[in-house]
């Protein structure tokens, strides 16, 4: 494994899921998320927060990586491979706790709904681009 071509690669899918990110927190969802914490009592995410999340995205896009280079010896180099390690991350962390905050917070169904969907779309273009980035050598 390329462990040098995983990091590069998971810096650009890092780089796209956090400008997705704040696209789906500040523009599409945004006035909706804002209306929520006020209704629920929920303070405003504030700088240490957007810090930690940044990074910790990134993070995630080095994880996309490398689960891409985990599987791409059994599934094979390319796109496919790609779409199915955004998907199995997608399911971990969009799917799971966004239903997990539906129930327990009683997020809007339509909140989550967007929010699955886009986090879909934008965890397969991050993967993919990562991935195109990653070589064996």
């Amino acid at each position: 494994m390329n462990f040098g071509r995983v990091f590069l690669g998971g810096l650009l899918a890092g780089l796209i899921l956090n400008i997705g990110e704040f696209l789906l927190n500040t523009k599409v969802l945004g006035p909706q998320m804002m209306a929520f914490f006020s209704q629920h009592g929920f303070k405003n995410p504030g700088s240490n927060f957007i810090i930690c999340a940044v990074i910790l995205t990134f993070i995630l896009g080095i994880v996309a990586v490398w689960l891409y280079a985990l599987i791409r010896p059994r599934l094979g180099p390319g796109v496919k491979t790609a779409i199915v390690a955004a998907f199995i991350l997608w399911f971990g962390i969009y799917l799971y706790s966004g239903i997990i905050g539906m129930l327990l917070f009683g997020t809007p169904m339509n909140m989550l709904i967007i929010g699955c969907v886009w986090g879909l779309v934008e965890y397969i273009i991050a993967t993919i681009a990562g991935a195109w980035v990653y070589t064996e050598a």
